[in-house]
């Protein structure tokens, strides 16, 4: 691609409504007819044609704006006026179709051509979609009817577009993955070294700081740490500079279909943010510090020494039904007992607990934050406490435990974001033993990328191996422990983007998502070897997946999508059911998208699938559940939110997770940091509320992980 079409792609402003950007065809089809205007007309004028006009404005500054200009008028060579432009007089459901789908490719506006890239806009609610088509049918001069709700809402039924998760104002990017992907990392840029180079516009030492924590905060997680490219494009200085400091101003204000919102026109950067920040992206990206074993070695502490532990449980719960939830925001872990429901207590440990695993023996918990911070917690101490803590970096995800036969909680493994790299430690202690990079080469184009990210890693019951996906390479890593000063590992090449993944029912077989590739790759743990690359859509986000008996495909797993509302069961039996084994058996349309978990239980006849991700509330306030002896029926939506009784809030519901016995389901109720969330607990056989547990210490609830369920890979 030339440097001077990046604009169309590399931070180019949401492109929003660009009505103008029909086909000609379109131009030429017969108009609306003047009773259908007349009806549209009525519907608005009852709420008041000035009023929509105001919030349309407002919403077309604030998605639009950055290609159409405010006044209208586009720039020329780019972006299409929408004020007198001749595409508005054509077809009327065309021009709002433009909306819903986007579009691309060569268009004339105005006797003018244009070959540019329009994203979808069916990420916005209908209201704010109506207002924005009324104010640019009806502003600068154009004289276009109005648009009503119920207007937009049937074109969406008619165009299938109802699901808003899976729009892309982000070409490319689904609201759903936008969502997940755009969540803040946990570095802060403290050690990071700055590198000023003279051709870049010159920042102060606190700019920099500055400008090197709101990246972290609002574009690490799309762009990467070294602004090579991730999810989102690569940000180096060899392509903003020719851009400039005004250029990258004004996107920066107004977002872009590559995959920056709008943090300007939305409130969340002021005028002086974004200057610092448009000039910090024309100078080399900040390199964070390393983390080695000596940043290790000093962060760990010892708290109670295996000899000093109990050598029994020191109290009488049912430790197998703990659940361990991440309250995410707090920085801490909650241990709740599920016979009971009672908090048992609230441990301090690394920021935003990605998960809670329990030791192949089920006695300790090892949590991970984001921050790479770990945490060994002690089960039977009454209550339980935390015996040991590291930081294996500066962002991570995953932390697991050695599970073969002779090898049971002998070694710890943990896998980080930044630096990226693993950590072998000792299981009893967290003493750091080993330290690996995992820099290399892609998997498809054999190019070498500097920070593939370490996410899914899970303990093989076949080897003495751990299974370690990397993330932007697309390599799945079989790590064999039994000798780690002459460390054996087996590279299987996969898809790129590996992400979370779980076993079949036999625990052999590995699935995981790789989720920007739209594929799910089958690891057979007995054979150590790539068994299949499935493919699936949009973005899949399987959690751990779900493992159930299909009526007609025998046994499947299951995993939902960030991108759209589709549920994909893959076949895993090839002893019993070889002709569906390892292929997508059956496609089930769910709720919605920016599902993040799917959950069922071998006690149960229930699929459950969340969608906390979708923009739309209806979904993200509530759970779909599925009859897995009639899954043509469809799913049952069930008001988790609304039976949480909370006030005001998100209340995403997210994670389902069973108890051990699986006939209670329990979902976190997931609102800000200053507001009220809950933990609701569902009877799985009547999927009637059962418990609702909150308080103060209930903050930003997460993930739950029951510790049997979990301990034994049960979902």
């Amino acid at each position: 691609m030339k440097l001077k079409n990046l604009s169309l792609y590399l931070l180019v402003p949401i492109l929003g409504l660009t009505i103008g950007a029909c086909s000609q065809d379109a131009a030429d089809d017969s108009a609306a007819t003047g009773s259908d205007v007349a009806v549209h007309t009525a519907e608005v004028s009852a709420a008041g044609k000035d009023e929509l006009m105001a919030k349309g404005e407002a919403v077309f500054l604030a998605n639009c704006a950055a290609c159409h200009q405010p006044n209208g008028q586009g720039l020329a060579g780019a972006f299409p006026p929408l004020a007198g432009s001749d595409f508005l007089k054509g077809d009327r459901k065309a021009v709002m179709s433009a909306a819903l789908f986007g579009l691309s490719g060569p268009i004339t506006v105005n006797g003018v051509d244009y070959n540019g890239v329009m994203p979808s806009m069916g990420h916005l609610p209908n209201d704010d979609l109506a207002a924005a088509l009324t104010y640019v049918l009806g502003a600068w001069g154009n004289d276009g009817s109005a648009v009503s709700v119920a207007e937009v809402a049937a074109l969406r039924v008619e165009l299938g577009q109802e699901d808003r998760a899976a729009g892309e104002r982000h070409q490319g990017s689904t609201e759903g993955e936008m969502k997940y992907e755009g969540a803040p990392v946990a570095m802060t840029g403290a050690g990071s070294r700055q590198i000023m180079s003279s051709e870049g516009p010159v920042l102060s030492e606190a700019e920099f700081s500055t400008a090197t924590q709101l990246y972290f905060e609002r574009c690490a997680g799309c762009h990467g740490v070294l602004r090579k490219g991730a999810t989102g494009k690569p940000l180096t200085p060899d392509i903003t500079l020719a851009k400039g400091t005004d250029y990258l101003k004004a996107l920066i204000t107004y977002g872009s279909p590559a995959g920056m919102p709008n943090w300007g026109t939305s409130g969340d950067l002021s005028e002086e943010q974004i200057d610092i920040m448009a000039r910090f992206l024309q100078q080399e990206p900040p390199a964070p510090p390393e983390f080695g074993m000596p940043e290790m070695q000093a962060s760990w502490k010892l708290i109670v020494a295996p000899e000093d532990r109990p050598t029994s449980p020191q109290h009488d719960r049912n430790i197998e039904n703990f659940f361990a939830v991440t309250l995410r925001d707090a920085g801490q872990v909650a241990l709740i007992d599920g016979d009971t429901k009672e908090v048992v207590s609230i441990l301090p440990t690394g920021y935003a607990v990605h998960i809670s695993r329990p030791s192949a023996s089920g006695r300790y918990v090892f949590t991970i934050g984001r921050d790479a911070k770990v945490d060994m917690i002690d089960m039977w101490m009454d209550p339980p406490q935390i015996v040991s803590e590291i930081k294996i970096g500066l962002e991570a995800r995953s932390v697991e435990t050695s599970k073969y036969k002779g090898y049971e909680d002998k070694y710890a493994i943990a896998g980080a974001y930044w630096p990226p790299q693993y950590v072998l430690m000792n299981g009893d202690t967290l003493e750091p033993l080993k330290v690996v990079s995992t820099r290399g080469m892609t998997v498809d184009t054999q190019e070498y990328h500097p920070e593939p990210r370490v996410a899914a890693i899970v303990a093989s019951h076949e080897h003495p191996e751990f299974i370690v996906n990397v993330k932007e390479t697309g390599h799945i890593l079989l790590v064999d422990y039994s000798d780690i000063d002459s460390l054996s590992v087996t590279d299987i090449g996969a898809a790129k983007f590996l992400h979370d993944g779980g076993w079949d029912r036999t625990k052999r077989y590995f699935l995981t998502a790789a989720n920007q590739s739209d594929k799910v790759a089958v690891v057979d743990s007995k054979e150590r070897k790539l068994v299949a690359l499935i493919d699936v859509t949009k973005t899949p986000h399987p959690g751990r997946g779900a493992n159930i008996i299909d009526p007609e495909f025998g046994p499947v797993w299951v995993t939902s999508a960030l991108g759209n509302a589709n549920l994909s069961f893959l076949g895993t039996d090839p002893e019993g059911n070889p002709d569906h084994a390892w292929k997508n058996v059956r496609v089930v349309d769910g709720m919605g998208g920016g599902s993040l978990f799917v959950k069922s239980h071998p006690s149960s006849t229930n699929l459950w699938v969340d969608a906390p991700l979708n923009p739309d509330e209806a979904f993200s306030q509530s759970i779909a559940v599925f009859d897995i002896n009639d899954l043509d029926a469809g799913f049952v939506t069930l008001p988790i939110g609304e039976w949480a009784d909370l006030g005001e809030g998100p209340k995403r519901v997210v994670q389902p997770e069973y108890n051990k016995a699986g006939d209670e389901v329990w979902f976190s109720v997931w609102s800000g940091k200053e507001q009220e969330s809950a933990i609701v607990v569902v009877d799985d056989k009547t999927r009637e509320l059962k418990a609702v547990i909150k308080g103060p210490e209930i903050v930003t609830p997460t993930g739950k992980f029951n510790i049997y369920n979990t301990w034994h890979d049960i979902y």
